[in-house]
């Protein structure tokens, strides 16, 4: 439990210091049911319960670090355990409890956050963690609607660099945009994670990423940053950027056994 949390804390601090992760921007939830013993797991509430504001069958008895609302990653990288929680599915699963440290409320879009685990949890993914952080470039792009259609910054991020289609070879899926931390978003992201994503564009606001651990999740973003950075530099020079042909691109498909 203690080097996830660790790790939560050194993602949190590589966020602000990309400027992702402006005042209190960006959240973070990890399932960390299965790295506690007994004696946690039966720690009594400190607050709570508090509604979830939906039903979510999947996640009873789960146990989540949750980012604070208005709490600050910079703030979180050096005390993420005051900027932070632990908080308990109740046997409702419509509601939680807080159980350590402190009373640190979870973040506003804590509903949308437990409604994509539940999900993850129902179709059995190993995936445990999520990130929402507001990468610069690449929500630039969805200033543009071009880039808003289906798979078309992913062929374009795929082709700018080999590495992007080999460590996200689901691409990115796009949601155009809605109401932060509404139950409409938390909906829409569900159904282009069941599309086969891993990472999803909310126009003109940020990505949220899904993976085993929040480390991998922070990776994917990284990566595909990188390729909107190396795609804008290219257009900053003056030139469209050619990128990699559409045989390249399978050619590592086919030799790396990527799904897409």
């Amino acid at each position: 439990m203690l080097e996830e949390i660790k790790q939560t804390a050194r993602v949190a601090g590589y966020l602000w210091e990309k400027g992702w992760a402006e005042r209190n921007g960006g959240n973070i939830t990890v399932n960390i049911t299965e790295s506690l013993d007994e004696a946690v797991k039966s720690l009594p509430a400190i607050a709570g319960p508090f509604p979830i504001g939906t039903v979510l069958p999947c996640l009873k008895g789960c146990f989540f670090y949750c980012k604070g609302t208005q709490k600050r990653m910079r703030d979180l990288a050096e005390d993420p355990m005051s900027s932070g929680a632990i908080i308990r599915i109740c046997d409702d699963c419509a509601s939680y409890e807080i159980i350590a440290d402190k009373v640190v409320m979870p973040t506003s879009e804590l509903p949308s956050h437990l409604s994509v685990h539940n999900y993850l949890l129902a179709k059995g993914s190993p995936y445990r963690a999520s990130l929402h952080t507001h990468p610069i470039e690449l929500v630039a792009l969805t200033h543009n609607r071009k880039w808003m259609e289906k798979d078309v910054a992913t062929r374009m991020l795929w082709s700018m660099i080999p590495e992007t289609k080999a460590f996200c070879p689901r691409g990115l899926g796009m949601v155009p945009y809605m109401l932060p931390g509404s139950v409409e978003l938390a909906d829409a992201t569900i159904k282009v994670i069941d599309d086969n994503y891993d990472v999803v564009m909310w126009e003109k606001h940020g990505v949220f990423a899904v993976d085993t651990d929040i480390m991998s999740a922070f990776d994917q973003v990284d990566v595909l940053n990188k390729a909107a950075q190396i795609y804008i530099a290219s257009r900053n020079m003056g030139f469209e950027p050619e990128g990699m042909s559409d045989a390249q691109m399978q050619e590592l498909s086919t030799v790396f056994g990527l799904p897409k």
